[in-house]
């Protein structure tokens, strides 16, 4: 990764959580209901974008690229695909990760930086 890479992942990490967060809160309430367009056009952008920063070695299905607008998906398959989508960043971000000294730091082109992060998640450091 780069340092430039290193802002787009936690924006676009960001937006991918507060989604799920938002829909996986509908999915317990109606799980068969569909996803409105309003919000299936936002989920789908942020896909696209996570896709392109996790390029072909981290995306969890090789074979999906966003939503169906005209099969309007369930809150539960969206859901599940958000948090396939998140597990595939955080082990972006734990391969892109090292302790120094009690305190975890970004790494870039091999070398330690001094841009903080927090440890990985449930992902053992490689």
């Amino acid at each position: 990764m780069k340092e430039k890479d290193i802002e787009l992942y936690e924006k676009l990490n960001a937006q991918l959580e507060g989604l799920y967060e938002e829909i996986s809160i509908l999915s317990k309430k109606s799980p068969n209901d569909a996803v409105n367009k309003f919000k299936l056009k936002f989920i789908n952008q942020v896909l696209t974008d996570v896709s392109s920063i996790l390029a072909e070695k981290y995306r969890p299905f090789k074979d999906f690229q966003s939503f169906s607008e005209d099969d309007l998906p369930t809150n539960a398959d969206v859901t599940f695909m958000l948090s396939q989508y998140i597990n595939c960043m955080e082990k972006l971000r734990a391969d892109n990760i090292r302790c120094d000294y009690e305190s975890w730091y970004w790494v870039v082109s091999g070398q330690i930086t001094s841009i903080q992060t927090a440890p990985p998640k449930k992902i053992k450091e490689k």
